[in-house]
């Protein structure tokens, strides 16, 4: 019983860091202009910032300094970012408080229902940064098919993956920590 819930709750809290580091990232789109080696160029854009860099080694970056020129989709992925990283943290420190191997909680019946909230706050925090990640990579999938858009053509970076993964190692967290903790002498009333 430990053991399932050890690892759920390292599955959540590596989501969690996971979802940390695709948020504060510069990478969520990328383009590159290549004629030669010497004069390639790459183009990263962010969530809060956008960078250049070349192949000689100068690589430069400006953040958004106003919300409201920084378009709508943009926005809304920040804002389910945001909420995911702030349940992803809200849910570690609940599943810690409701883990059986922790002395802090009280009973077993309150720790069962901790847990089960803990679950419910890491599967929150994973449909939020999977929202996101689809707005973004929808709008990225959108303007890199549309032959009327006369911007220059973003492709996905390293980001998405690491998103996703966050989002994807959350379920099977928030999954463990909300079932492995009910225990058998209370009846099927005592978790509602």
């Amino acid at each position: 019983m430990y053991r399932a819930q050890i690892s759920a709750l390292v599955f959540g809290v590596g989501g969690f860091g996971a979802l940390v580091a695709a948020t504060a990232s510069n990478e969520w789109k990328v383009t590159t202009r290549a004629s030669s080696v010497i004069t390639a160029t790459w183009v990263y854009q962010g969530l809060w910032m956008n960078c250049a860099g070349n192949a000689l080694g100068s690589f430069h970056c400006r953040p958004h300094f106003t919300i409201f020129r920084v378009e709508g989709y943009i926005q809304a992925c920040r804002g389910l970012m945001i909420a995911a990283v702030s349940l992803g943290f809200f849910g570690s420190i609940i599943a810690l408080f409701g883990m059986k191997c922790t002395k802090v909680g009280g009973s077993e019946q309150a720790k069962a229902k901790i847990a089960c909230l803990a679950g419910v706050v890491f599967i929150l925090s994973g449909l939020c940064s999977m929202t996101g990640c689809s707005l973004y990579a929808n709008k990225i999938t959108t303007e890199f098919f549309d032959p009327l858009f006369v911007d220059q053509k973003m492709g996905y970076a390293y980001n998405g993956p690491t998103s996703v993964m966050s989002s994807r190692t959350k379920y099977p967290g928030g999954g463990d920590i909300k079932t492995t903790n009910p225990s058998k002498q209370f009846d099927k009333n005592a978790y509602v």
